[in-house]
């Protein structure tokens, strides 16, 4: 069982940047496909608090019913945010990763590299050809 889970959403370049980044450090994490198994209310409420988020720093917007949504808009709460992401998981940002060494929302994906408790093996570039890691494992970003 590893220490390292990643809740992801194969479909998200992003996601797929972290899950590899993960990979490139040796680590095969446990993957939960947030859509198809969400986090329960509980654990989503603990891995924001761990992250030091609230509801609305995980709320996807792009691309959802809440595209558009003003960031100070007093009707939408933080119940109310939680509520509609139990509702409908793509509504919760991705990809959260979770290690020893905290949870952090990976957005950019080179945001993992913070809390992933081995260093890179080699070179990694993101699916755009951004390279994040050189050739010796040391961060680029």
């Amino acid at each position: 069982m590893t220490d390292i889970i990643i809740y992801h959403n194969p479909e998200c370049g992003t996601s797929r940047n972290v899950l590899g980044l993960i990979r490139n450090a040796g680590i095969e994490p446990t993957i939960i496909e947030y859509l198809q198994t969400p986090p329960s209310r509980d654990k989503l409420v603990a891995l924001m608090a761990a992250a030091g988020l609230s509801p609305r720093d995980v709320l996807r917007i792009k691309g959802t019913i809440y595209e558009g949504l003003r960031d100070d808009d007093p009707v939408l709460g933080d119940e109310a945010l939680l509520d509609a992401m139990m509702k409908h998981p793509i509504l919760i940002n991705r990809p959260l990763v979770e290690t020893p060494l905290g949870v952090r929302l990976c957005r950019p994906s080179e945001v993992v590299l913070d809390i992933l408790p081995k260093p890179q093996l080699g070179a990694f570039a993101k699916e755009d050809g951004h390279q994040v890691v050189d050739e010796t494992g040391v961060r680029l970003v």
